[in-house]
């Protein structure tokens, strides 16, 4: 059964945290099937990432990887990463 991690986090500023996004130092989103990033109509600096995964066990690795990175500490207006699975 897929699941999925959804991230919430406000970047101060979309054009320059992008392309480290992009970068994906973590390998986070290695095994991710899909990966979509969508933005605010009202603040585009806050970003909603969703990634899917074809298993738990895969998506559960994915964000053990981000926390253990570090990458989501310098956001203070942030929430997840959150593995879900549909209801």
């Amino acid at each position: 059964m897929s699941a999925f991690i959804i991230t919430r986090i406000h970047v101060g500023d979309y054009d320059a945290w992008r392309p480290m996004f992009d970068q994906d130092r973590p390998q986070a989103r290695e095994k991710a099937t899909v990966q979509r990033v969508f933005r605010n109509v009202d603040d585009p600096n806050h970003v909603f990432i969703f990634l899917e995964f074809t298993s738990v066990e895969d998506a559960e690795e994915a964000r053990g990887r981000l926390v253990e990175s570090r990458v989501l500490d310098r956001f203070d207006d942030k929430h997840g990463p959150n593995v879900v699975q549909e209801a």
